[in-house]
């Protein structure tokens, strides 16, 4: 195979896991990052059984799970108790199977680690602001800073913001309000639940377990609160203790966090997008995560569809025996997925983010019943693993084995 040279626009979990990847492969692999020192934005996020797919694969699962907290179930209430939301990974059918809560640091870490074990060279500290393309390759252009050399490929992936693709981004209504905080004996929360309470489709409030970040002791929860963005504003002027009182009014038992909120710094408003890049592809160049498609995060698939994309493009560039086959090759394999995922993301999203009266109607009438029932409770299952489509098999992926897995981190 052809050694190429690649640039990669963008340092996250899409970036890192294609660098790692394609320098296995003995590419020359340089990353470019807008900031001045690479790191997570954002608070905690699910990795799915799709996503530790790829991460067994790279050899980081045992020291994902050993950063982030094992979660087995999603359990949803609405306002007055009732259950609307019951999605153990146990009716998935995979032995063992669970879920993994994550803070975005700990997830970058363990996969910035892996690069620069690689020896993987990250230029940060610029913005990039397109490309140009000649006769020698593909340069990535900056705003502070004269464009690169050629390259072979130029990799996207800087998420939903890319500035590779001009299409309108498709903001969504709702955003959430997030922070890390730290957990305490006593707490009144499970330790290995996803926790959300609902008022309607119009407010949301959850508590994810993120484990404990390296170097330090104490285990997290990521705390959340839906939140339209129109609305940040008012949010923003209203006294800190007059909201808390409102998240209590829903969820009695988060007082205990919100009594760990003592500046309105703690919280970070994330905005969503959904949207697809089409296509994610053209000459020497190849768009993947939320550079590709992005989507509101009611599934919890956004890292989990990046590093499948990663593992898709590496398999694709082994394989392929022109660039361009390459590419196609990689997005053949990832389209089916990609595309599914964004339709059911786009028809659930409104049963917990909205503010019609209809749409939670369906979601605790006919929705929550239904997924109690085989096969439905098999395909929810499915669908928040990451697995539904049988994305895995085209990739040459299989799911880890989760009862090694975890009879290794027990006695780690």
């Amino acid at each position: 195979m052809k050694r190429l040279s690649i640039a990669i626009a963008g340092c996250g979990p899409a970036g890192l896991a294609a660098a790692i990847l394609l320098d296995a492969q003995g590419h020359e692999i340089t990353i470019f990052d807008q900031f001045d020192e690479p790191g997570p934005v954002g608070s905690g996020l699910m990795i799915q059984p799709s996503g530790m797919a790829v991460l067994d694969r790279l050899g980081l699962a045992g020291e994902t799970l050993a950063r982030g907290a094992r979660v087995d179930a999603l359990l949803g209430l609405e306002e007055h108790g009732k259950a609307v939301l019951d999605a153990p990974y146990s009716k998935l059918g995979v032995p063992g199977a669970f879920g993994i809560g994550i803070h975005r640091a700990s997830l970058f870490g363990v996969l910035l680690e892996a690069a620069q074990a690689r020896g993987i060279a990250i230029e940060t500290g610029h913005a990039v602001t397109g490309s140009t393309l000649d006769a020698a390759g593909r340069r990535l252009t900056f705003d502070s800073r004269e464009p690169t050399a050629a390259f072979d490929l130029v990799i996207d992936a800087t998420g939903w913001r890319t500035v590779f693709d001009s299409e309108p981004k498709g903001v969504l209504e709702f955003g959430a309000l997030w922070a890390s905080l730290p957990t305490l004996p006593g707490d009144p929360f499970a330790g290995n639940l996803l926790e959300q309470r609902y008022r309607r489709a119009a407010q949301m409030v959850g508590v994810l377990p993120i484990g404990t970040r390296k170097g330090e002791t104490d285990p997290e929860v990521a705390f959340f609160w839906s939140l339209k963005r129109a609305n940040y504003a008012a949010w923003a002027d209203t006294p800190l203790d007059e909201w808390k009182d409102q998240v209590r009014a829903l969820w009695p038992d988060t007082g205990v966090l919100l009594d760990r909120i003592e500046r309105r710094e703690q919280l970070t408003f994330a905005i969503y997008a959904h949207r697809t890049q089409h296509p994610p592809t053209r000459e020497r160049m190849i768009a993947i995560g939320d550079a590709w498609h992005s989507a509101s995060p009611q599934l919890g698939q956004g890292a989990n569809m990046a590093l499948l994309d990663a593992w898709g493009l590496a398999r694709g560039i082994e394989e392929g025996r022109t660039l361009d086959e390459k590419l196609r090759l990689a997005v053949n394999w990832r389209r089916d997925h990609v595309w599914l995922y964004q339709w059911v993301t786009r028809l659930f999203t409104p049963l917990y983010q909205s503010d019609t009266d209809w749409h939670p109607a369906i979601r605790d009438r006919l929705l929550a019943p239904l997924s109690q029932i085989w096969p439905t409770s098999r395909i929810q299952a499915q669908l928040m693993s990451g697995l539904f489509g049988f994305p895995l098999g085209p990739l040459g992926l299989t799911v880890p084995d989760y009862e090694a897995l975890s009879a290794s981190a027990s006695r780690s």
